[in-house]
């Protein structure tokens, strides 16, 4: 039983809605950097889905250890160690990846953590990869939902430093390093999947 694991419901909502966009676009072999590993529910989920890919997990040195136990007990073979990361230092443990994924950081993230982010991938990323970012933002500084106009509200009572993003901020940080936003897919429950590109 996974009882005694760290556990995320909203990886347990959404894992299967963005496995069948990654499917589409992580349609080729290599390496997945995914950033903020979290629970490593994800993690599990796509390397088993996509056994063609070689998932590299990682988190902040303050997280890393959350997703340990499970991909230990999940033992995939296209599953690396997980890897500490702290998006500020440069250079990253990764020099290079096909594919990068992160879901639900930039709005925990303070903005010059979500630029750095930006310019990490960048660095690592191939010229035929691309990078999806998932979670809720924002339209020309519009909230997409009441929904998210609450959560939002909610982030910032913890922490000034985080909010949701503008997605047309969000597409100025990508072409300042060489990555243009190639699509935003609508997701359930008011998320968004936005693939940046060469």
């Amino acid at each position: 039983m996974n009882s005694h694991l760290p556990y995320s419901q909203a990886c347990e909502n959404n894992k299967a809605p963005i496995l069948e966009k990654l499917r589409e676009i992580f349609n080729a072999p290599g390496t997945v950097l995914e950033i903020g590993t979290g629970t490593g529910q994800h993690a599990e989920h796509f390397a088993a889905a996509l056994p063609y890919l070689q998932w590299q997990p990682t988190d902040h040195p303050r997280a890393a250890h959350l997703a340990v136990a499970r991909l230990q007990q999940a033992a995939l073979p296209n599953v690396l160690p997980i890897l500490e990361l702290d998006v500020n230092q440069m250079p990253w443990p990764v020099s290079a990846c096909r594919w990068a994924f992160s879901a639900n950081t930039a709005h925990i993230m303070a903005w010059e953590e979500v630029e750095t982010m930006f310019q990490g991938v960048a660095a690592c990323l191939k010229k035929d990869g691309a990078f999806c970012l998932y979670g809720p933002f924002k339209h020309e500084g519009e909230f997409t939902s009441e929904s998210n106009k609450a959560f939002d509200q909610s982030l910032k009572s913890q922490a000034p430093h985080m909010g949701i993003r503008d997605i047309e901020a969000l597409s100025e940080l990508a072409e300042a390093v060489g990555l243009q936003l190639q699509d935003d897919v609508a997701m359930p429950a008011n998320n968004e999947m936005l693939i940046f590109r060469r």
